[in-house]
C-alpha cells in the first residue's frame, strides 16, 4: 500500500526518488577538506555504479547547528561550493547540501542539485521561500519536534513558489533526555503527501548533545534502522560516511565507516527489490 501514496518523482541528474529502485544520499557530515571530499566521493561512485543504483553526493560547507561554539563547522560556502563543484564535475553526480540563511539558496543553487533544510530550520518561511525560488529540488529534514503530518504546512511553503521538486526526509523525533526515536510510520504518513520519502538513517541514532559540548550516538544501529525503513516503503536512504568514524571532525559517533557501505548498500537495494515486487505482479 505505502508504494501507492507517492505520486510524485523528483528527478536531479539520472537520480529519481520515487521511481525504480532506491536511492541514496551519501557523504561526509562536513566538507573537511578537498582531497577527503573526493576519496569519499570516489568511492561512493564507484559502489553506486556497481550497484546500479543512483547516488547523491552529500556535503556540508557550513554547520551551524553545532553544539559547541568551538567545534568545527567547514570550509564556508565559497569554498565549499568550490569543492562540491570539483566532485560533480569529476564524478557526474548530483549534489546535496544544507543552507542555513535566505541568502545562501542562490549561492548554493548554482552547484547543488538538490537544496537541504536542516531539522531545526524547517518552518523557517522565508529560508523555505528562498530555496523554493531556485527552482533546485528542495530536500527539507522533518524536524525533531514536528508530528509527519505537520509536514503538510512545510511543503505548502515550497509550493508558494511554484516548485514542486519536494523530497522529505525522516531523521527521529526527539523526546529529550539525549535521545531520538525512529518511528516508521512516519514514511507512510509523509508519503501521503505525494512526494517521495528519505529516511536518514545516521541523524536518527543521535543523542543531542549526549557528550556535553557535542552530540553522540549510536551507529552501530544506523544500519538496523536503515533496513527497517526501505522494508518500511522509504524511496531513499540518506546516511554520512567517513573513512575512520572516529577521526572525523562531525558527527563521528554516527557515520558508517565507509568500508562498511557496499555491503549495507546491496542489503537495501534486495530489501527494496522485495518491497516493490508485488507492485510490479500487478
Amino acid at each position: 500500500m505505502a508504494d501507492a501514496l507517492c505520486t510524485k518523482v523528483v528527478r536531479v541528474g539520472d537520480v529519481a526518488f520515487g521511481a525504480g529502485p532506491i536511492a541514496f544520499m551519501a557523504g561526509p557530515c562536513v566538507i573537511e577538506s578537498r582531497e577527503g571530499c573526493i576519496g569519499i566521493a570516489r568511492e561512493l561512485a564507484g559502489i553506486a555504479g556497481r550497484l546500479g543504483v543512483g547516488l547523491v553526493f552529500k556535503a556540508s560547507f557550513d554547520k551551524a547547528n553545532r553544539t559547541s561554539i568551538d567545534s568545527f563547522r567547514g570550509p564556508g560556502i565559497a569554498r565549499g561550493m568550490e569543492i562540491l563543484r570539483e566532485v560533480k564535475e569529476t564524478f557526474g553526480v548530483p549534489i546535496v547540501t544544507d543552507i542555513h540563511e535566505p541568502g545562501q539558496a542562490a549561492i548554493a543553487a548554482k552547484v547543488a542539485d538538490i537544496l537541504q533544510i536542516p531539522a531545526f530550520l524547517c518552518r523557517q518561511t522565508d529560508l523555505l521561500v528562498a530555496a523554493g525560488d531556485t527552482g533546485a529540488a528542495v530536500n527539507v529534514k522533518k524536524a525533531q519536534f514536528l508530528a509527519p503530518e505537520d509536514m503538510g504546512n512545510v511543503i505548502s511553503k515550497i509550493e508558494s513558489t511554484g516548485n514542486h521538486r519536494i523530497i522529505l526526509t525522516e531523521r527521529g523525533s526527539s523526546f529529550g533526555y539525549h535521545n531520538l526515536v525512529a518511528d516508521m510510520r512516519s514514511l507512510p504518513v509523509m508519503r501521503e503527501f505525494g512526494y517521495p520519502v528519505v529516511f536518514d538513517a545516521t541523524h536518527s541514532v543521535q543523542r543531542p548533545g549526549g557528550n556535553g559540548t557535542s552530540t553522540g550516538g549510536d551507529g552501530k544501529f544506523a544500519p538496523v534502522l536503515a533496513r527497517s525503513a526501505v522494508a518500511a516503503g522509504c524511496d531513499g536512504v540518506f546516511m554520512e560516511t567517513h573513512p575512520n568514524p572516529p577521526e572525523a571532525l562531525s558527527d563521528k559517533a554516527n557515520a558508517i565507516p565507509l568500508a562498511d557501505i557496499e555491503a549495507l548498500w546491496r542489503t537495501l537495494v534486495a530489501i527494496h527489490a522485495i518491497v516493490q515486487s508485488p507492485q510490479k505482479r500487478q
